[in-house]
């Protein structure tokens, strides 16, 4: 068994859309980043990688490659699903925590386990997605970003 941790943080800015666990949210700002800017699927991937020792999502997925400009997150989960099956490593489970002063998530969070399950072949008891506030504190907290942290757990195939 593996534990692996991921974090990620993009600004809010005026102009983009809010993706965060492939849910389009309705919000007067969005994420600036290459892709969609998922901070919530790209803590996840940077948990996932790390407990498998294959690195970050900036090593499979550089933010210099053209290839990856706008990409949809959940897809970019797909392939690293794919490289932890070609390593011989599966998913146990996976507990993200989303650090975002507004919107309020609680009503997005169903369909972002939702997603995850489907992406990474997993029953929804396997996932598990929170949202918390830092009751005004910090980046988060002043709303000029959102923050997303992950734990995962990987076994290997032959358990």
């Amino acid at each position: 068994m593996r534990i692996g941790h991921g974090y990620d943080v993009h600004r809010l800015v005026t102009g983009r859309k809010l993706i965060l666990g492939g849910v389009d949210i309705p919000h007067a700002f969005g994420l600036l980043g290459h892709s969609d800017a998922d901070v919530v699927t790209h803590a996840l991937m940077d948990a996932l990688l790390g407990a498998a020792a294959l690195g970050d999502i900036g090593r499979h997925f550089p933010d210099t490659d053209p290839a990856y400009a706008g990409a949809n997150s959940l897809g970019l989960l797909g392939h690293v699903m794919a490289l932890l099956a070609q390593e011989g490593w599966r998913v146990e489970n996976a507990d993200v925590t989303i650090l975002a002063q507004k919107p309020k998530l609680k009503d997005h969070i169903p369909q972002m386990v939702q997603n995850y399950a489907r992406v990474m072949g997993l029953p929804v008891t396997a996932i598990n997605v929170k949202a918390t506030t830092e009751e005004g504190l910090g980046f988060t907290g002043t709303e000029q970003g959102i923050a997303a942290h992950a734990v995962v757990l990987l076994e290997t195939l032959e358990a």
